[in-house]
């Protein structure tokens, strides 16, 4: 007697036992039914107990002393969990079909539920493996700023699209094959449903290859009002954490079909741009006179200058026999001349500003508000707020600087102005009404 037949045997032992005590037949093939699922109950019961116990707990241990980190984020997925179920599955698999052998309608749903048991199982241990991976993946410094996230959900798409297809397929009673070539003409459809998924994964793909966007870059999006650093980057969106802790979602495919600023370059780079304008009333600029030249000599920084520049311009003058006694002849220096460069020997004096880099100080094209006077620089310290102190630092001073050169800002007259331009001329005051 071979083994499938003494396991028959052994399986129907109590029924047998039941008949000989003259029990219907009937009843003693139920009670011998009944019997033997509680039995196989109880093993599962007890082999379960024994996993959890021995096998899930070994695991953890071993992972304890292992140096890598890959098996701790395994256990946080529950992939001992579901690895342990593999021995109760076929435990139920190899026995259920000899306890069920006289109901053949029960067999038959019994293989059908299995079946779709054992590929969700499968789609469970693989989901716990990727998330796993994830997890280890985040804790490298190589993939600290990669969309990780976003090639999981693509897998776990297509992992969950293929059981899908097993499980309609076990439904149906087609096979496989069959059944994903009959979906052929049902392509068109399924393309609609998963366009968005379709596009965000080519967008993930092309966001990555070509470094568009990495984790932890800050980026402007005004289109969808976002201004801050990328926390996450999926499948479907892109999370930006802005400046006001509030949250922003981004479409992964607007990253590459939209225009979106990225300053990563900035915080890469040795410096952060300043660059802004003072606007110069144009009435307020001339050429300086000698008692203007006495007294800008006063100012350390620019003096040498000044006396240079002055020698240099005396010197042309008296080689080109230049009527000096009209300002405009020959060459002469001017107020705002002068202004520029203090600006720019201010600059280079600072200690803020980085000195290998840019420092421009520049006329714009005068408008209506007077001389835009633009000072292009790069500060040594590209965090925000200190970068905004040392912004307000130079201008501060700068704005503070231009009376001394006789020169004027522009500012649009408020109430106040008017009032006082008619008190000074008129002797009388506007009536506030």
């Amino acid at each position: 007697m071979d083994l499938e037949e003494g396991f028959k045997n052994l399986i129907c032992l109590f029924e047998n036992f039941l008949i000989d005590q003259g029990v219907n037949s009937t009843v003693a093939l139920y009670l011998n039914l009944l019997l033997n699922i509680l039995i196989l109950i109880l093993i599962i019961i007890g082999v379960n107990y024994l996993i959890k116990n021995f096998v899930i707990t070994a695991f953890k241990n071993c992972s304890d002393k292992t140096t890598t980190s890959f098996d701790d984020y395994l256990i946080k997925t529950k992939f001992p969990k579901y690895i342990g179920q593999i021995l109760p599955i076929l435990i139920i698999y190899l026995t259920v079909p000899y306890i069920l052998l006289e109901f053949p309608l029960a067999i038959k749903a019994f293989y059908f539920v299995i079946d779709i048991y054992i590929i969700l199982l499968i789609v469970w241990v693989i989901r716990s493996i990727l998330r796993g991976t994830k997890g280890y993946l985040r804790t490298l410094e190589s993939f600290h700023d990669k969309p990780v996230e976003s090639y999981i959900q693509v897998i776990m798409i297509i992992v969950w699209l293929f059981a899908l297809l097993f499980i309609v397929a076990e439904i149906t009673g087609k096979d496989v094959i069959n059944f994903i070539i009959s979906l052929g003409a049902a392509s068109a459809i399924l393309l609609l449903i998963f366009k968005d998924t379709i596009l965000g994964f080519v967008a993930s793909i092309q966001v990555s290859v070509n470094d568009i966007v990495r984790i932890g870059d800050w980026i402007t999006f005004s289109k969808y009002g976002a201004d801050g650093t990328v926390t996450e980057i999926t499948l479907a969106t892109v999370r930006v954490q802005n400046f006001d802790n509030t949250f922003t979602s981004i479409p992964t495919y607007s990253l590459i079909s939209e225009s979106f600023q990225n300053w990563r370059g900035m915080q890469e780079s040795p410096g952060r741009r300043i660059k802004r304008s003072v606007f110069i009333k144009q009435n307020s600029v001339k050429f300086i006179s000698a008692e203007d030249f006495e007294k800008y000599k006063n100012i350390q920084i620019i003096s040498s200058y000044l006396e240079d520049r002055q020698n240099e311009i005396n010197e042309y003058n008296k080689t080109h026999k230049v009527d000096t006694k009209l300002p405009l002849n020959g060459r002469n220096q001017t107020n705002l001349g002068i202004f520029r460069k203090y600006i720019d020997t201010y600059l280079n004096n600072h200690s803020a500003v980085h000195k290998e880099m840019y420092i421009i100080v520049r006329h714009l094209q005068p408008t209506e508000h007077g001389i835009p006077i633009e000072v292009l620089c790069f500060s040594r310290d590209k965090r925000w707020e200190n970068f905004e102190y040392i912004t307000a630092d130079i201008f501060d001073h700068v704005i503070a600087a231009v009376s001394y050169f006789d020169l004027k800002l522009y500012e649009a007259p408020s109430g106040d102005d008017i009032r006082e331009y008619f008190s000074k001329n008129y002797g009388q005051g506007i009536d506030s009404k």
